[in-house]
């Protein structure tokens, strides 16, 4: 067991902005943990990272499968016996953004993106909550997005008022209320949980259009994730800077 150092899982962790936040975890000294649906694109992820000197190892976990997500608290109790940091970073669009389709989005739709992107991750911080109890420093980092904003997304003033997707944006929005309800339940505890707006980075989901970087795109997790003791909890953040609900 590992009892000094810190450990972090990070899910959908093989690409984008979450093998980049498990790139600058582990260069902080942080043994990560890259949770990915195909273990084989894990594994090679993994040893990119390690071949930086970070120690890093992949973990079969697709979120959305409770068999997954037993094994992944089975191999935290065998092989760290806690978890320090958990970012739940993986999530799926199925909707093209530009028209407005809300009254036709299909249930299958709305069923599948809440599936990954709001029960999913509430599944897994509940299954691994009693090992980030035993950490010295509990943290917790919910990948939503500034889409999840319902007071931006209300207003014809913000920059996103114009960007409606439903299910993906309702998505959010519910895991923001997560976010709100278990930091408010933990208050007592050194476990903090906080939601993260990456930006709009050049990843599968955000395109080349994006104006953001990868390596830029992870820096709200990364704090969040090494949050220090008097470090904000149940807030909504981009950049260190608060974004309204």
């Amino acid at each position: 067991m590992s009892e000094g150092k810190q450990v972090a899982l990070i899910t959908g962790a093989n690409k984008g902005i979450g093998l980049e936040t498990a790139r600058q975890l582990g260069k902080l000294g942080i043994t990560v943990i890259l949770g990915s649906r195909d273990l084989a694109k894990g594994e090679a992820a993994a040893a990119k990272l390690r071949a930086e000197g970070i120690d890093a190892r992949p973990l079969q976990l697709d979120v959305t499968n409770a068999a997954d997500r037993d094994a992944a608290v089975k191999f935290f109790n065998q092989h760290f016996g806690k978890l320090d940091i958990l970012i739940n970073n993986a999530g799926i669009t199925l909707e093209t953004w530009g028209v407005n389709r809300t009254s036709s989005t299909p249930e299958t739709v709305l069923q599948q993106t809440f599936e990954t992107n709001l029960f999913a991750p509430v599944a897994l911080t509940e299954a691994l909550l009693p090992l980030l109890r035993k950490s010295s420093a509990g943290r917790i980092v919910n990948l939503s997005s500034i889409l999840g904003s319902l007071t931006l997304h209300s207003d014809p003033k913000s920059p996103i008022y114009s960007s409606k997707a439903f299910a993906y944006d309702a998505s959010k929005s519910a895991l923001n209320a997560f976010t709100i309800h278990l930091a408010h339940e933990l208050r007592d505890t050194r476990i903090k949980v906080n939601s993260a707006h990456p930006g709009w980075v050049k990843t599968d989901m955000g395109t080349d259009a994006a104006p953001m970087e990868i390596v830029d795109g992870a820096t709200t997790s990364v704090a969040l994730a090494t949050l220090p003791d008097d470090g904000p909890t149940g807030a909504f953040l981009h950049m260190g800077k608060p974004l309204p609900w």
